[in-house]
């Protein structure tokens, strides 16, 4: 049986872990996936782009996964950073160690993790100076994701579903989107290719070390296939707005304007006179 990990919600309280309101839902499964840059103290919003979701990451920012067991069971959840494994680093893959949480829990995963008591923070960075990079393994940088099962013997909401090989299970709002994208596709015919994508400007680099306290626990997986298979692609803000993505900001034309001050000031020589 594979190693698991349990995060340890005092230790996640002592480590900076707040309460936040429930995102929107955006995943068809039970855990909600969610990264907040820690040096903006904000939630990085999530942008749809077809069937991919995307966020705008700040180069040199520090920065957490939360993940929310919007569930009254426990769930594994494998994390996976530039497609490497967050806790073992190995190429990742649903089948590997992943974390363990409490039904309704929440957890930040703020890095890569170095042993029970110690991660390696996660920090946006080129790519070249990427942990995925800088191991020889760039193909995926870019690209977080979550592998989620549910526990042997819990009561099963959502069936688990057989991926098929090379490709990517879409929900139903996705796969109505994808359909119309091939009708457009079938409509335009011979229509000019699409632009390049620009080149990838934001990786995830192996930080400072930091206290993240986590134990070993046991978890039977009740189906070899997760229920939930999540992915957020991240990158700089200025390449998301060349994809099309982040609507491109225009600059304000300065004019007369009907309201420039809030009270009426007196004339000159007027001398505040009644």
């Amino acid at each position: 049986m594979k190693r698991l990990l349990l995060p340890l919600l005092a230790v996640l309280a002592l480590c900076g872990f707040r309460p936040a309101p429930l995102p929107p839902r955006l995943d068809p499964g039970p855990v909600y996936l969610t990264v907040l840059d820690r040096d903006a103290g904000t939630t990085l919003p999530q942008y749809r782009d077809g069937s991919q979701r995307w966020i705008a990451g700040e180069k040199g920012h520090r920065y957490s996964v939360r993940l929310r067991n919007h569930s009254a069971e426990r769930v594994l959840v494998v994390v996976s950073v530039d497609g490497l494994n967050a806790i073992s680093g190995e190429v990742a893959a649903p089948g590997q160690t992943g974390y363990v949480l409490n039904p309704w829990q929440t957890a930040d995963i703020s890095g890569w993790r170095k042993s029970q008591d110690e991660v390696a923070q996660f920090v946006f960075t080129s790519p070249g100076k990427s942990y995925a990079g800088r191991t020889g393994r760039p193909d995926n940088i870019g690209v977080i994701g979550i592998a989620v099962f549910r526990e042997a013997g819990a009561v099963l909401t959502t069936p688990a579903l057989k991926p098929v090989p090379g490709r990517r299970r879409l929900s139903t709002q996705d796969a109505g989107a994808q359909a119309e994208a091939m009708a457009d596709s079938s409509a335009r015919g011979s229509a000019a290719p699409a632009p390049a994508a620009p080149a990838q400007r934001l990786g995830t680099g192996h930080g400072a070390r930091e206290t993240s306290q986590v134990r070993d626990t046991t978890f039977e997986r009740s189906t070899d296939y997760p229920v939930q298979q999540t992915e957020l692609r991240y990158d700089s803000a200025s390449n998301l707005r060349a994809r099309g993505i982040l609507p491109v900001p225009t600059l304000r034309q300065e004019g007369p304007r009907a309201f420039p001050s809030q009270y009426v000031p007196d004339p000159p020589g007027d001398g505040g006179r009644r």
